[in-house]
């Protein structure tokens, strides 16, 4: 009789830890995570240059997911602007290169990969630019100024300036991305001009004599490169 308690128990042990093991089973989802590189380009500046004669320019945008938060992201780009005004015409043109992180705010739904994001660039440029014409400032309004044709070259300009973003991605299908930002800049650093400033600093914007904070924005199209993929549980409450 004591051998037959003896089996019932350990059948009764066996059952109850085999239905405990399945409801933590049935209480908690295992899914995967994608973790890559995504590459994209901005769609404002290509369309920009579509419509407007004054502007040239392209950008390549893309980050690497460090973890579930951090992302590591960089743009690269060229710009040529003609500041083209009645007292003024300026050309600039080059290149340049940010560098920083994202954080993501959002929480997203399993399986999903949605950012709400607030970052922080290096921004980097190295341009020229050229005086084309300009006029003398006068206030006697007796004589129409003549316009000074210059063609005079700027080369081997550089600046440097702190970037802030804050913008949102959405997955339109699996591992392709749109999104938009906006950005406010502070520039840290400049190349000086002799009798003249810098009007336009590719990646940077038009300057300005009053401040050295610039905006801007931009659209973003991208496709993740998965690299890597994590297996994660998350918990699932029945009674909710």
């Amino acid at each position: 009789m004591n051998r037959l308690h003896t089996f019932l128990f350990c059948i009764s042990v066996v059952l109850l830890t085999g239905t405990t093991s399945s409801n933590a089973q049935n209480d908690s989802l295992v899914y995967k995570e994608r973790y890559g590189v995504s590459l994209g380009l901005d769609l404002f500046k290509l369309a920009r240059t579509s419509y407007d004669d004054n502007y040239t320019g392209f950008e390549i945008n893309g980050d690497f997911r460090y973890n579930d938060q951090w992302y590591i992201a960089a743009e690269i780009g060229n710009d040529n602007f003609k500041f083209d005004e009645p007292n003024l015409k300026v050309e600039a043109q080059g290149s340049y290169l940010k560098i920083g992180a994202n954080r993501n705010f959002y929480t997203n739904w399993i399986g999903m990969q949605n950012l709400i994001y607030g970052g922080a660039r290096i921004g980097l440029s190295s341009f020229s630019q050229t005086l084309n014409q300009f006029n003398f400032y006068t206030t006697d309004n007796t004589f129409e100024p003549l316009p000074q044709n210059v063609n005079r070259e700027f080369n081997n300009l550089s600046a440097i300036w702190v970037e802030l973003q804050f913008g949102f991605r959405v997955e339109l299908v699996k591992n392709l991305f749109a999104g938009a930002h906006v950005q406010l800049k502070v520039l840290a650093s400049e190349s000086d001009l002799n009798n003249f400033d810098n009007i336009f600093i590719p990646g940077f914007n038009i300057t300005n004599d009053f401040n050295s904070i610039g905006a801007g924005f931009g659209y973003s199209m991208r496709y993740l490169i998965p690299l890597k993929t994590k297996r994660k549980t998350q918990a699932v409450n029945p009674g909710k």
